[in-house]
C-alpha cells in the first residue's frame, strides 16, 4: 500500500507538480470514495476521480521491468500504484469484476474500472522518458478502481475477486481496444454493454466505431 501527496520535482528544466513517487505507508489507511488518506494526485484532469480512485500494480511485473531496464531492487511503488498486488493479471482480471479488500464484512469494496495508462512523470521517474509506447505495448499496464464501500486497508490485506460477470472484458483486451487499435466492431459493441463501464471508456469505444463507421 502506498501514498504520496503531490510535490514538485525536476523534469527538463521545469517544476512540475506530481504525485507518482509513492512510498510504502506504515500501518493501516482510510480508503474514501475517491483516493487512500494521505494520497492526492496532481493534475486531477487526467488522474484521479471516482473511476481512478486507486491504482493497482502486479508485483509479478516488477521482475519483468528489472530485467527489461537494468533495474535492481525495485520499491513498492515504483510504477505509481497504490496497491502492490499479487496473482490478479490483467489478463485474469475484468472491467466490473467487485473485489473486497481483506476480510472483514465491513471491509472495503471496490469495483475494477480501466487499464492505466501512464503520463510523461512516470517516464521521468524511471529514468526512461520514452518508455511509455513500450509500456502500454507491454500489456502490463495495472489497472484503477473504484470505491464501492469505503473502511480501512493495510500491507496484507487480501484481494479477493467477489463479483465476476462472465462476458466482461479484461483489463488487457480493454487496454488494446482503448490505446492500440486492436479490436473489431464486435468486440467493441461488446464492451459497450458492460453496465459498469467507465464514461471514458465508453466514449472512447464510441468514438472508434463512429470511426469505423465512417470509412467504410
Amino acid at each position: 500500500m502506498n501514498i504520496s501527496p503531490p510535490k514538485l520535482v525536476e523534469i527538463d528544466g521545469l517544476q512540475v507538480l506530481t504525485a507518482i513517487n509513492k512510498t510504502p505507508a506504515k500501518g493501516r489507511v482510510w480508503l474514501s470514495r475517491l483516493t487512500l488518506v494521505g494520497d492526492s494526485q496532481a493534475d486531477l484532469s487526467v488522474h484521479g476521480g471516482e473511476h481512478q480512485a486507486v491504482y493497482c500494480y502486479p508485483f509479478e511485473h516488477y521482475n519483468y521491468w528489472q530485467n527489461r531496464l537494468n533495474l535492481s531492487d525495485l520499491t513498492y511503488g515504483t510504477f505509481g500504484e497504490n496497491l502492490t498486488i499479487s496473482g490478479l493479471l490483467e489478463e485474469d482480471i475484468c472491467i466490473g469484476d467487485v473485489l473486497q479488500i481483506g476480510n472483514a464484512a465491513n471491509g472495503p469494496i471496490v469495483q475494477v474500472t480501466m487499464p492505466r495508462i501512464p503520463c510523461f512523470k512516470f517516464g521521468h521517474k524511471i529514468g526512461y522518458p520514452d518508455i511509455l509506447d513500450e509500456f502500454l505495448r507491454s500489456g502490463k499496464s495495472g489497472f484503477y478502481l473504484r470505491v464501492i464501500q469505503t473502511g480501512e486497508i493495510g500491507a496484507g490485506d487480501n484481494l479477493t475477486v467477489i463479483e465476476h460477470d462472465p462476458e466482461a472484458i479484461n483489463i488487457r483486451t480493454t487496454l488494446g481496444m482503448q490505446k492500440l487499435d486492436e479490436g473489431d466492431d464486435i468486440l467493441l459493441n461488446r464492451a459497450l454493454k458492460v453496465t459498469s463501464l467507465a464514461p471514458l471508456l465508453k466514449q472512447i469505444f464510441e468514438a472508434r466505431l463512429t470511426e469505423n463507421d465512417n470509412d467504410l
